[in-house]
């Protein structure tokens, strides 16, 4: 059988504007094409952070024109964001696919990830979202309920909390089209973060990290390798420093400890070091790499990226 992977696209592979992500996905169907050509199977997630902040500004900015307008959920923003990656991405890789003459379907699928509502998360909000605020706008969104810091004398913005994931609502579905050998766009953005009440899922400000969910969905779906793909080839210790080091392999023993050190910076290579452990040490024979879109094919060929294993 064809080896199951997990691929989870970094900013980089996106662009940050509508332009810059119609140029990025045909250089990512391109490379993810290659994975599909070397005979794995695939299942790919992504990031939406620019996405899913000019979805909310752009409510924002007409909340200013319409008051009455009431203020656009996030859990929505993210879901939006979803569909328009996913309907850019898929329509690239589905015309690169058939291009080389591979006859593979491709299909997005709006994901909802659940979150617990006690997650201490909520009680420490720190992702930031929106665009910067004046004083009196800051007000005016604290009484819509949003929690919103002053930002190093550049303003004030709102922060939103960022819960652990629990599980997959479409689950079931993203392993059907596995299945039947489609390629699946899925947990977009970390999910659509929900909780559960009773038979209802009710969306929840919040932004999951999108490594995380990579890490929960190779889980569930009995992934052989999870790939977390980045802006550098390799994970380095002492990372722009003179002794900076580049690292080929590392046990979860010795990236637990360069976790203690602090070897990792928190809004970047930090989370992608603990979600690939947290799948990796999740059953016997799983591993992660680490590496960039440009070398993912190499790196699955033990050629290059940091490799995570037991």
């Amino acid at each position: 059988m064809n080896k199951k992977i997990v691929v989870a696209l970094g900013g980089n592979a996106l662009g940050n504007t509508l332009e810059e992500q119609e140029e990025a996905v045909k250089h990512t169907a391109s490379a993810i094409t290659d994975l599909v050509e070397s005979g794995y199977e695939v299942v790919i997630t992504h990031g939406n952070g620019p996405q899913v902040g000019m979805i909310n500004n752009a409510f924002t900015e007409y909340g200013k024109v319409d008051y009455k307008f009431p203020s656009m959920p996030l859990s929505m923003c993210v879901a939006m964001s979803q569909a328009y990656i996913g309907y850019s991405l898929q329509n690239a890789l589905r015309e690169e696919l058939l291009r080389r003459g591979i006859n593979k379907e491709v299909t997005s699928v709006i994901t909802q990830v659940v979150v617990d509502e006690n997650d201490p998360a909520f009680n420490r909000p720190t992702k930031p979202i929106g665009s910067f605020m004046t004083e009196e706008e800051a007000e005016k969104a604290r009484k819509k309920g949003m929690v919103v810091v002053e930002d190093s004398g550049r303003g004030y913005r709102r922060v939103v909390p960022s819960p652990k994931p629990r599980d997959i609502v479409e689950i079931e579905t993203i392993k059907l089209l596995l299945e039947k050998g489609q390629i699946g766009i899925v947990c977009g953005g970390g999910g659509i973060p929900v909780v559960r009440e009773g038979n209802s899922l009710k969306g929840v400000g919040a932004v999951i990290d999108k490594d995380l969910t990579a890490s929960l969905l190779a889980e569930k779906i009995n992934a052989d390798t999870l790939v977390i793909l980045t802006a550098v080839e390799k994970v380095a210790i002492n990372f722009g420093k003179p002794e900076e080091k580049w690292i080929a392999d590392l046990t979860i023993e010795e990236a637990e400890k360069y976790i203690e050190s602090k070897e990792f910076a928190e809004g970047s290579m930090l989370p992608k070091v603990i979600a690939a452990i947290s799948f990796v040490a999740s059953n016997k024979g799983r591993k992660a790499l680490i590496t960039s879109l440009e070398k993912a094919a190499d790196g699955l060929a033990g050629s290059t990226g940091t490799w995570i294993h037991q």
